[in-house]
């Protein structure tokens, strides 16, 4: 998986991290049980902070993608909570549909673009 930090974005760094693995672990190009890179080659590779790459890595454990080992490192670990991960995705969209709505975008509009976001992880 290739990282790119987007240095210009408003964004944090460690949450475009956070965001581009989560979507690497949706796209099957890491797997449960797969090692991440340590905290220091990380932000070698990417040329950012290690305290930076260790707040993605904290809030990735936080919301139950990775599991933190002395061993290992950081691991890929999704958490089975299917009940409490549709209540966090009902809670996300919640604010999401309404800015869509804000900015006058159709109900339709948002079904179409759900099934193409969709079809991006489903390819």
């Amino acid at each position: 998986m290739i990282i790119t930090i987007d240095f210009n974005s408003d964004e944090a760094i460690y949450m475009q991290l956070r965001n581009q693995i989560i979507i690497g672990i949706a796209n099957s190009e890491m797997h449960e049980g797969d090692s991440l890179p340590s905290v220091r080659q990380l932000a070698d590779s990417v040329g950012i902070n290690m305290h930076t790459v260790n707040k993605a890595y904290s809030v990735l454990k936080q919301e139950g993608f990775i599991k933190l080992d002395r061993r290992k490192g950081a691991v890929v670990a999704v958490d089975m909570d299917k009940l409490q991960a549709e209540a966090d995705l009902c809670q996300d969209l919640r604010i999401i549909i309404a800015k869509a709505l804000c900015k006058n975008i159709s109900p339709e509009e948002i079904h179409n673009i759900v099934d193409s976001i969709m079809g991006e992880y489903l390819e």
